[in-house]
């Protein structure tokens, strides 16, 4: 039985699957905010625009 050397084990495998995901969600806030709504890119990661977002969706 031939041991497999993997190139990349898979706990590495599964932390930059994580990474990607973090700075895929990050740039999608920036886009999604600075370029599809027209506003500052900075904007999107201040606490009083999410908290008006959180506001916009609990209102009844």
């Amino acid at each position: 039985m031939r041991i497999r050397v993997r190139l990349i084990p898979i706990w590495a495998r599964v932390l930059l699957v994580l990474f990607f995901m973090v700075v895929s969600t990050i740039v999608g806030i920036v886009v999604g905010y600075g370029v599809i709504g027209s506003g500052n890119p900075a904007d999107a990661f201040d606490k009083s625009t999410w908290q008006h977002i959180i506001d916009l969706v609990e209102k009844e």
